[in-house]
């Protein structure tokens, strides 16, 4: 069994916290292994102060949809205290916000995708905290998808936005709490920082090795196979086709209404990806792109994790549309994305401009992963560093 950071803590209650006021940063997931949540335990205990809530992307119950899908801060109806929102007018907490917290607590369950908002929250956070001088205590959990090998591109600075703040691939393989490790050696060295990391714990494992509760981390990704195949798929939100969003298994499923899902599947067959099938599923989005509409697709099925390669894939799905489809049935959508007003949306999301225009370009896609290799390598030197579990 898996011991999280939030059940390590609550085991043996570190000395730095007791009589102090704590803002926690937190939402669904945010659950002990009998699923009690954080914010319950920590305003029932008698030796601290539960003087603030924060809550990231899709609020604090998992509440909102989508990109740019905004919610609102407010008072919470038992605690009374207030519930700041970091998705909204603010995505850094403000000093007014942090006025009256004594210590800024973290438990986040991530989903091991570099694009996915709420490490950069997290991010965030950590430089509100180290302005105003708070110490920030994070308590580790899992990445469900740290078994995968490392794939994409590695963010360019050039494109750091909120879907991405810092140099690494969109498939990392760390934790939320060694992301936070890097991002305080690389960007905010005076950071306050404790991790408060998981015993028992392997890169390795699977999330149903660890016997902790599944709860989704947002709306779109119900299982831990959905969160597998997000990082690849999840590039269709820069496109115009659907991810599967309005259906019960977004990101699984993927098409449009002009694709021919036979001839799409003919030709990815011939490619030999390793580690999934597909099979051809048609669907109507009950809400998103192409609401009402009927879309013709497929969906993916990891058959072997061990040689699965979610952004690999994606890569060689967005070639083979263009093969079948013609060369301008994929469209990339323009600004804005994520509070981004200029850069184009595939590329903030990818890591940099490149696989756009090895796909405009016609390039063969072999090139375009071999430099992922050269960037992944470098990569893995910087890893080594901060790896705290084994394999």
């Amino acid at each position: 069994m898996v011991i999280t950071g939030l059940e390590s803590i609550l085991k043996e209650f570190p000395a730095e916290l007791k009589g102090k006021r704590i803002g926690i940063l937190c939402h669904a997931p945010s659950i002990t292994q009998d699923f009690k949540h954080i914010s319950d335990i920590f305003f029932e205990r008698e030796d601290c102060r539960l003087a603030g809530l924060f809550g990231p992307q899709h609020g604090i119950h998992g509440q909102t949809q989508d990109n740019m899908i905004e919610w609102q801060s407010q008072k919470h109806p038992v605690f009374y205290i207030p519930i700041y929102s970091l998705y909204g007018k603010n995505r850094k907490p403000t000093p007014e916000m942090l006025n009256g917290i004594d210590v800024f607590l973290i438990d986040i369950q991530d989903v091991g995708a570099r694009l996915y908002t709420y490490i950069w929250t997290v991010k965030l956070c950590m430089e509100a905290c180290t302005e105003s001088g708070i110490p920030v205590w994070l308590l580790d959990r899992p990445n469900p998808i740290g078994r995968l090998p490392f794939d994409g591109p590695v963010l360019k600075k050039e494109y750091f936005t909120f879907v991405g703040g810092a140099s690494i691939p969109l498939c990392h393989r760390m934790t939320i709490g060694e992301m936070a490790l890097w991002i305080k050696e690389k960007y905010y060295p005076g950071c306050d920082l404790n991790v408060v990391w998981m015993k028992n714990w392997r890169r390795s494992s699977l999330f149903s090795d660890t016997g902790l509760p599944w709860v989704i981390p947002s709306p779109n990704i119900p299982t831990v196979q959905t969160a597998m195949i997000y990082p690849g798929t999840v590039l269709i939100e820069a496109l115009n086709l659907s991810e599967g969003r309005g259906t019960t298994i977004p990101f699984e499923l993927f098409g449009a209404p002009f694709i021919d899902a036979e001839k799409l599947k003919k030709n990815l067959d011939n490619r030999h990806v390793e580690g999934c099938v597909f099979r051809t599923h048609d669907f109507i989005p009950t809400f998103h792109k192409f609401c009402g509409e009927l879309c013709h697709g497929l969906q993916i099925h990891i058959t072997d994790i061990d040689r699965f390669k979610p952004v690999g894939t994606a890569l060689e799905i967005f070639d083979a549309i263009i093969e079948t489809t013609g060369p301008h049935a994929l469209k990339f959508k323009l600004p804005p994305y994520e509070y981004e007003y200029n850069l184009m949306p595939f590329d903030i999301l990818s890591g940099d401009s490149g696989m756009r225009e090895s796909l405009i370009s016609r390039n063969n896609i072999r090139i375009e992963k071999e430099r992922w290799i050269h960037e992944i390598d470098e990569f893995r030197k910087e890893f080594i560093k901060i790896a705290v579990y084994p394999e």
